[in-house]
């Protein structure tokens, strides 16, 4: 019988009474890289390597240095797609923490107040860029050889770091939070199943009524579900997947933007400029130049270290 406590989709999380938090070096893909949730905060730092990265009803792509705090029982995962028999070994830095413990801890140590704020935009997911991002990952690096008093101090220096930053965004919506309850182990499996088939066709002409057949539902069946467990609606999901690969392909390579339009899975270039503007905020044609001019900017010198064109802290 699969309980929670076997299952890959609940990530079952022990921390001793010896320990305040878990530190742990993952390689990729491995059984706890997929779409999870768990009790306990985590910070997620990716080492190397790119992809999607998904938190609640949030998908946006990661790079090398993507520094993540996740609060507890929001789900999420990081994809790195297309590597093949590859195996990434230690892509991932994870810290995984109980945060009730830590301000419980104030009562006696009144400093640890400050970082209370800090645990409610948890709950969004909450990414960090520009310095914090680095120094916040110099602080995860420096950790791995230390003893368990001087791997508390950089972690307290660590919270302390991203509760004062103000070089942050907040990730999934309220109304995700709103929506979202963990659901059983059978419903997490589906939906895993349901997000690796779309992952896979995304590009393609596939549908809604594919992947509600595929997991044995109807399509308002489907329809239902798949809006309980991501906050977003199928479209709106597919929709988000090509428009990151566009951007990929409109950052990094010379290919005509109407030669993107279909590579990406749009019908026509009007449906993918109206999406590109509603989405992004800018045309194609100007988010490429924009592109462009930042990179231009960070081989002279200028401020790129870090953030994306859409970051804004709120």
């Amino acid at each position: 019988m699969t309980t929670p406590q076997d299952s890959a989709y609940f990530e079952h999380i022990q921390i001793s009474e010896e320990q305040s938090f878990l530190w742990r070096l993952d390689d990729y893909p491995w059984q706890r890289c997929v779409w999870n949730y768990h009790p306990q905060a985590e910070i997620h730092l990716i080492r190397y390597s790119s992809g999607l990265c998904f938190v609640g009803d949030h998908i946006g792509d990661f790079n090398a240095g993507q520094l993540v705090l996740v609060g507890g029982n929001l789900p999420h995962n990081w994809v790195s797609p297309a590597i093949g028999d590859r195996k990434l070994v230690g892509r991932d830095i994870v810290i995984q923490f109980d945060h009730a413990r830590f301000e419980g801890a104030a009562a006696v140590l009144p400093e640890l107040k400050e970082v209370s704020g800090l645990f409610k935009r948890a709950a969004y997911g909450v990414e960090f860029f520009g310095e914090t991002a680095r120094r916040g990952e110099a602080l995860i690096e420096d950790m791995a050889d230390l003893s368990a008093v001087g791997r508390l101090g950089i972690f307290i220096e660590l919270l302390s770091l991203m509760a004062e930053s103000t070089e942050y965004r907040t990730l999934a919506t309220p109304e995700f939070l709103g929506l979202f309850r963990p659901g059983s182990i059978v419903e997490i499996e589906t939906l895993e199943k349901a997000l690796a088939f779309i992952h896979e066709t995304y590009l393609e002409r596939s549908s809604l009524s594919d992947v509600a057949a595929l997991v044995g539902m109807s399509d308002s069946a489907f329809s239902r579900f798949f809006k309980k467990h991501t906050g977003n609606t199928y479209s709106n999901h597919v929709i988000s997947l090509r428009l990151l690969m566009a951007r990929k392909l409109l950052t990094e390579t010379e290919r005509p933007i109407t030669d993107i339009c279909y590579e990406t899975g749009f019908s026509n270039i009007s449906n993918f400029n109206r999406a590109f503007l509603q989405r992004i905020g800018m045309t194609p044609s100007r988010y490429r130049r924009a592109s462009r001019s930042r990179s231009l900017k960070g081989h002279t010198g200028g401020s790129s270290a870090g953030a994306r064109l859409e970051e804004r802290a709120p």
